[in-house]
């Protein structure tokens, strides 16, 4: 009997998983910091096409860079490096 109910279980668990197929990652991502390591030496401005910026809550105790060079890798950014500062206000600026 406790056999079946665990496959019983099982199936349920993964069908939900299947249809919820979509938003399981996006909310793995949610639920922890993005960066685990962070870029400090200067990037010049004119390679970075997009810079998103994450505060801090929950999922993260700390406020994350993240910028999107025009060669499309992703880098994370020191928050506390002056450089990053400026290009972070002069986008907030916008």
């Amino acid at each position: 009997m406790n056999g079946k109910l665990v496959a019983l279980l099982a199936v349920l668990l993964l069908s939900a998983a299947v249809s919820q197929g979509r938003t399981l990652p996006r909310m793995a991502t949610e639920l922890r910091c993005q960066c685990i390591a962070t870029h400090s030496r200067f990037i010049p401005p004119k390679t970075i096409q997009d810079v998103r910026l994450t505060q801090s809550g929950p999922h993260c105790k700390n406020v994350e860079v993240i910028a999107t060079l025009k060669d499309g890798r992703e880098v994370c950014l020191e928050p506390t490096a002056p450089w990053v500062q400026l290009i972070v206000k002069a986008i907030l600026a916008k």
